[in-house]
């Protein structure tokens, strides 16, 4: 029979190494408690098999996953700052800002080219944190939960596991990200509050103290885990889809820079769906971080119904980009440091037998 659940976990991640494959293997029965060590020890095999720098699942391989989220959604939000602080100034002034050009040319005329890139700070040392938590505790989470699901319902059942790991994930990595997000809104939105992080902290600290950094928490996890559960389950479904109908040659053969083109365009698609969800919540989260006092109910009403969708544009286009390339630098980064880049999942032997697929 096919090797034990974490196997089966591997196999289901979205990247692939061209030389790997599961092969079928006759193993002894065991009992429960030495499941655990049999599945590290097979794991661990495949890596030294295929060259890699570690075991799958491994302390090693979450924490480079974790420095994977930390470039590849710290580097990318910053350099779309200016797209961001057009796109927010939007969503709270939108008499003032019509569009995404008018958007541009106020902001140049009243702040000039430095102007574009208020915000940078906070934004960088934010969504770093947030990558941190995203790629690495997704990772962790899919594996717990494919554990406990089982080989053949983590196969049948996948697109629930990679919501479920990513819900997780985006639940903790926005408690990361809050404190940041609330300081770089302000600097964007209300202009002479505040033009660096080090102006901006002091500031909010003395007139709403630790509330002013997380009264945002709440509209920050609406807009983000909806946000990540597409994220990561459009893109990991996406995939499989690419290299069924569209790749023409079977993913064994592609080489890891094929692979990537692959990742990029997967992760585009993903990211206009991300976008969608997700753009109510952010301009909730947009308007309550600029105006102190306010709640999340009384911002929805002000806004109304066509008020939440202003400014969808800017974040189709920043979106898209964005997820785009967080999921190219990710893969890059595993790509360089040798970790496990396992293939798409595919139907267990057990559950090939038990529908009658096989004999």
């Amino acid at each position: 029979m096919y090797p034990t659940t974490l196997t089966q976990l591997a196999r289901s991640n979205p990247f692939s190494a061209p030389l790997f494959s599961v092969q079928q293997v006759e193993e002894p029965k065991q009992n429960l408690a030495s499941n655990g060590g049999s599945t590290r020890r097979f794991a661990a095999a495949a890596a030294v098999d295929e060259g890699d720098s570690c075991e799958f699942g491994s302390q090693k391989y979450l924490l480079l996953c974790g420095f994977g989220g930390i470039l590849s959604c710290g580097t990318t939000h910053t350099a779309l700052v200016p797209l961001d602080l057009v796109k927010c100034r939007m969503q709270v002034d939108p008499d003032k800002y019509k569009g995404i050009g008018t958007g541009f040319k106020i902001t140049l005329k009243e702040d000039g080219v430095r102007g574009l890139g208020k915000g940078w700070a906070p934004t960088f040392i934010g969504y770093s944190m947030q990558g941190l938590c995203k790629f690495g505790f997704y990772e962790v989470f899919k594996i717990f939960y494919s554990d406990l699901m089982g080989e053949e319902n983590s196969y049948l059942w996948r697109t629930s596991l990679y919501l479920a790991a990513s819900a997780s994930a985006e639940f903790f990595a926005d408690i990361a990200l809050a404190p940041m997000e609330a300081c770089k809104v302000r600097i964007q939105t209300q202009p002479g509050y505040a033009n660096t992080l080090r102006e901006c902290v002091p500031k909010m600290w003395a007139e709403e103290g630790v509330w002013a950094f997380y009264k945002g928490v709440v509209p920050l996890w609406m807009r983000q885990i909806p946000y990540t559960m597409m994220k990561f389950s459009c893109f990991e479904r996406t995939v499989e889809l690419l290299y069924k109908h569209v790749v023409p040659k079977p993913r064994a053969e592609c080489s890891k820079g094929e692979q990537l083109i692959v990742t990029f365009v997967a992760g585009y698609i993903a990211g206009v769906f991300c976008a969608i969800v997700s753009h109510p919540a952010d301009s909730v989260v947009s308007v309550l971080n600029k105006e102190s006092g306010s709640t999340a109910v009384g911002v929805l009403k002000k806004l109304g119904p066509k008020g939440v969708w202003k400014g969808l544009v800017a974040r189709i286009i920043m979106i898209g980009t964005l997820t785009a390339l967080q999921w190219f630098i990710y893969d890059s980064v595993k790509v360089y440091f040798r970790l496990p880049r396992p293939p798409p999942p595919e139907m267990p032997e057990s559950l090939k037998k038990k529908l009658g697929l096989t004999e």
